[in-house]
């Protein structure tokens, strides 16, 4: 589970405004965090099917929350991505 810290931490890199925590940079974010988080997880307990349905699911929310902002606002999307150091 992400703790509050790195929840604030992630939104900090992308948010737009000071109090911006719903955008789609923000929400990206902190997908990402808990991907991270997830990952490392399942690196000591291979076999929690479960938490893989939930990583799975939360890779789908994240790209297809890039793609639309890809399709909204490419110059964010760029930003988004190097910001995160995610492939695309």
């Amino acid at each position: 589970m992400i703790t509050k810290e790195n929840k604030s931490k992630a939104v900090k890199k992308t948010q737009v405004s000071k109090d911006d925590v719903g955008s789609p940079q923000a929400q990206v974010a902190i997908l990402t965090a808990r991907i991270i988080e997830i990952t490392e997880h399942l690196k000591s307990h291979k076999h929690d099917n479960m938490a893989r349905r939930g990583l799975l699911q939360m890779v789908g929310r994240r790209k297809k929350l890039l793609r639309s902002l890809e399709k909204k606002d490419f110059e964010a999307y760029k930003a988004v991505v190097s910001k995160l150091g995610l492939r695309k």
